[in-house]
């Protein structure tokens, strides 16, 4: 989390009974302590929204992408921040039917 800065754009997952990419983030504050965590360590970003998918990408059809089969929320989905390679990243995109504006995309 902390290599994360401002400007820098992520999926938006809903990690409960959907589990699937809803949308897309930006990073709009650096990283910094956790004002709902009492243990120190624990930080976090502040995020908006830039725009929802027009379809929801879910974590059984990304499974189901051999080119997604190296991606981290494929092999390991409990993380709450995971990286995302370019080529993953337009792929969930084009999958979800999110078109980003020029000065969006990844």
């Amino acid at each position: 989390m902390k290599a994360m800065a401002v400007g820098d754009l992520g999926f938006f997952y809903h990690s409960g009974a959907e589990r699937a990419v809803v949308g897309v983030v930006e990073v709009c504050a650096p990283a910094h302590p956790d004002s709902t965590s009492e243990d120190p360590r624990w930080e976090c970003v502040d995020v908006r929204a830039v725009a929802p998918f027009p379809s929801p990408v879910t974590l059984e059809a990304c499974k189901e992408t051999p080119k997604l089969a190296e991606m981290v929320l494929v092999r390991n989905s409990r993380l709450s921040v995971q990286p995302v390679r370019p080529e993953e990243w337009r792929l969930v995109c084009e999958m979800g039917g999110y078109r980003a504006e020029p000065a969006y995309q990844a």
